[in-house]
Protein backbone atom coordinates (compact mmCIF):
# COMPACT_ATOMS: atom_id res chain seq x y z
CA UNK A 1 0.00 0.00 0.00
CA UNK A 2 1.09 3.81 -0.73
CA UNK A 3 0.11 6.84 1.10
CA UNK A 4 1.30 10.10 -0.70
CA UNK A 5 1.70 13.00 1.46
CA UNK A 6 1.09 16.40 -0.60
CA UNK A 7 1.89 19.88 0.92
CA UNK A 8 1.04 22.89 -1.09
CA UNK A 9 3.28 26.05 -0.35
CA UNK A 10 4.26 25.17 2.88
CA UNK A 11 5.37 28.22 4.92
CA UNK A 12 6.39 26.79 8.25
CA UNK A 13 9.20 25.33 8.42
CA UNK A 14 8.92 23.17 11.25
CA UNK A 15 5.54 21.96 10.10
CA UNK A 16 6.95 20.64 7.31
CA UNK A 17 9.89 19.13 9.23
CA UNK A 18 6.91 17.47 11.86
CA UNK A 19 4.92 15.71 8.56
CA UNK A 20 8.39 14.19 7.10
CA UNK A 21 8.85 13.05 10.22
CA UNK A 22 5.37 11.34 10.05
CA UNK A 23 6.32 10.54 6.95
CA UNK A 24 9.19 8.40 7.53
CA UNK A 25 7.57 7.20 10.55
CA UNK A 26 4.46 5.72 8.40
CA UNK A 27 6.23 4.93 5.31
CA UNK A 28 4.53 7.63 3.18
CA UNK A 29 5.90 9.01 0.29
CA UNK A 30 6.42 13.28 0.83
CA UNK A 31 5.60 15.74 -1.97
CA UNK A 32 6.14 19.45 -1.97
CA UNK A 33 4.76 22.02 -4.10
CA UNK A 34 6.60 25.05 -4.78
CA UNK A 35 7.02 28.07 -3.69
CA UNK A 36 8.13 26.78 -0.60
CA UNK A 37 7.93 29.26 2.19
CA UNK A 38 11.87 28.03 3.39
CA UNK A 39 14.75 26.69 2.22
CA UNK A 40 15.21 23.08 2.09
CA UNK A 41 18.08 23.16 4.33
CA UNK A 42 16.25 25.92 7.15
CA UNK A 43 17.86 24.55 10.56
CA UNK A 44 14.08 24.62 11.71
CA UNK A 45 13.28 22.21 9.11
CA UNK A 46 15.86 19.76 9.93
CA UNK A 47 15.76 20.21 13.76
CA UNK A 48 12.20 19.20 13.61
CA UNK A 49 12.74 16.26 11.37
CA UNK A 50 15.28 15.63 13.47
CA UNK A 51 17.15 12.57 12.11
CA UNK A 52 14.65 11.07 10.11
CA UNK A 53 15.74 12.92 6.51
CA UNK A 54 17.43 9.86 5.19
CA UNK A 55 13.83 8.08 5.46
CA UNK A 56 12.28 9.85 3.27
CA UNK A 57 10.95 9.57 0.06
CA UNK A 58 10.55 13.07 -1.43
CA UNK A 59 9.72 14.71 -4.49
CA UNK A 60 10.01 18.52 -5.35
CA UNK A 61 7.17 20.35 -7.68
CA UNK A 62 7.55 23.88 -9.38
CA UNK A 63 3.48 24.29 -8.84
CA UNK A 64 0.19 22.56 -8.93
CA UNK A 65 0.61 22.01 -12.80
CA UNK A 66 4.43 20.39 -12.50
CA UNK A 67 2.50 18.52 -9.60
CA UNK A 68 -0.56 17.13 -11.61
CA UNK A 69 1.39 16.65 -14.65
CA UNK A 70 3.81 14.03 -12.75
CA UNK A 71 1.44 12.37 -10.82
CA UNK A 72 -1.78 9.78 -11.37
CA UNK A 73 -4.50 8.43 -8.68
CA UNK A 74 -7.15 9.79 -6.58
CA UNK A 75 -6.71 13.15 -4.42
CA UNK A 76 -8.20 13.88 -1.47
CA UNK A 77 -8.20 17.87 -0.15
CA UNK A 78 -8.01 18.55 3.08
CA UNK A 79 -9.65 22.07 4.18
CA UNK A 80 -11.87 23.85 6.29
CA UNK A 81 -14.20 24.71 3.59
CA UNK A 82 -15.52 21.30 2.82
CA UNK A 83 -18.20 19.70 3.50
CA UNK A 84 -17.48 15.83 3.93
CA UNK A 85 -16.16 14.54 6.98
CA UNK A 86 -12.18 13.14 5.97
CA UNK A 87 -13.39 9.75 8.18
CA UNK A 88 -16.13 8.92 5.80
CA UNK A 89 -14.29 8.60 2.64
CA UNK A 90 -12.90 5.21 1.45
CA UNK A 91 -9.07 5.97 0.84
CA UNK A 92 -8.18 3.89 -2.41
CA UNK A 93 -4.43 2.33 -2.61
CA UNK A 94 -1.95 5.06 -4.23
CA UNK A 95 -4.28 8.21 -2.69
CA UNK A 96 -2.99 11.21 -2.82
CA UNK A 97 -3.83 13.17 0.69
CA UNK A 98 -3.21 17.17 -0.33
CA UNK A 99 -2.90 20.29 2.25
CA UNK A 100 -2.55 23.54 1.88
CA UNK A 101 -0.60 26.01 2.81
CA UNK A 102 -1.06 27.10 6.42
CA UNK A 103 -2.19 30.95 6.29
CA UNK A 104 -4.53 30.66 2.93
CA UNK A 105 -5.10 26.82 2.67
CA UNK A 106 -5.58 25.25 -0.46
CA UNK A 107 -7.31 27.30 -4.05
CA UNK A 108 -10.65 27.33 -3.75
CA UNK A 109 -11.00 26.60 -7.53
CA UNK A 110 -9.22 23.54 -6.86
CA UNK A 111 -11.61 22.76 -4.06
CA UNK A 112 -14.81 23.69 -5.75
CA UNK A 113 -13.62 21.73 -9.34
CA UNK A 114 -13.10 18.60 -6.90
CA UNK A 115 -15.90 18.97 -4.40
CA UNK A 116 -16.90 15.17 -3.68
CA UNK A 117 -12.86 14.99 -2.85
CA UNK A 118 -13.17 17.75 -0.62
CA UNK A 119 -12.56 16.86 3.32
CA UNK A 120 -12.88 18.36 6.49
CA UNK A 121 -11.66 17.23 10.23
CA UNK A 122 -14.77 18.67 12.53
CA UNK A 123 -13.83 21.50 14.84
CA UNK A 124 -15.59 24.13 16.80
CA UNK A 125 -16.79 26.63 14.48
CA UNK A 126 -15.49 29.60 16.04
CA UNK A 127 -12.02 28.11 15.40
CA UNK A 128 -10.45 28.89 12.51
CA UNK A 129 -8.11 25.42 11.73
CA UNK A 130 -5.98 22.72 13.55
CA UNK A 131 -1.92 23.40 13.23
CA UNK A 132 -0.89 21.84 9.48
CA UNK A 133 1.15 19.00 10.74
CA UNK A 134 -1.69 17.73 12.97
CA UNK A 135 -3.71 17.52 10.37
CA UNK A 136 -1.74 15.78 8.21
CA UNK A 137 -1.13 13.60 11.26
CA UNK A 138 -4.84 12.96 11.12
CA UNK A 139 -5.54 12.48 7.81
CA UNK A 140 -2.82 9.57 7.70
CA UNK A 141 -3.74 7.79 10.74
CA UNK A 142 -7.09 7.57 9.34
CA UNK A 143 -6.21 6.49 6.07
CA UNK A 144 -3.27 4.18 7.49
CA UNK A 145 -6.50 2.63 10.05
CA UNK A 146 -8.81 1.99 7.26
CA UNK A 147 -5.71 -0.22 5.64
CA UNK A 148 -5.20 -1.99 8.64
CA UNK A 149 -1.99 -0.40 9.36
CA UNK A 150 0.15 -2.17 6.50
CA UNK A 151 3.91 -2.77 7.76
CA UNK A 152 3.33 -0.77 10.89
CA UNK A 153 4.27 -2.27 13.90
CA UNK A 154 0.99 -2.43 16.37
CA UNK A 155 2.93 -3.68 19.81
CA UNK A 156 5.15 -2.19 21.62
CA UNK A 157 7.58 -3.57 24.52
CA UNK A 158 8.96 -2.67 27.69
CA UNK A 159 12.51 -2.38 28.55
CA UNK A 160 12.52 -3.73 31.72
CA UNK A 161 9.04 -6.08 31.82
CA UNK A 162 7.20 -8.73 29.34
CA UNK A 163 4.21 -7.74 28.46
CA UNK A 164 1.51 -10.71 29.81
CA UNK A 165 -0.08 -12.36 26.90
CA UNK A 166 -3.46 -11.64 27.87
CA UNK A 167 -2.87 -7.97 27.21
CA UNK A 168 -3.00 -8.15 23.46
CA UNK A 169 -5.20 -4.90 23.19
Amino acid sequence: MELNIVLAEPQIPQNTGNIARTCAVTGARLHLIKPLGFEIDDKKLKHAGLDYWHYLDISYYDGFGDFFGKNRGEFFYFSTKAVNTYSEVKYPDKCYIVFGREDKGLPEDLLYRNQDHCVRIPMIDEMRSLNLSNSVAIGAYEVLRQWGFPELQNRGQLTKYVWKAENKT
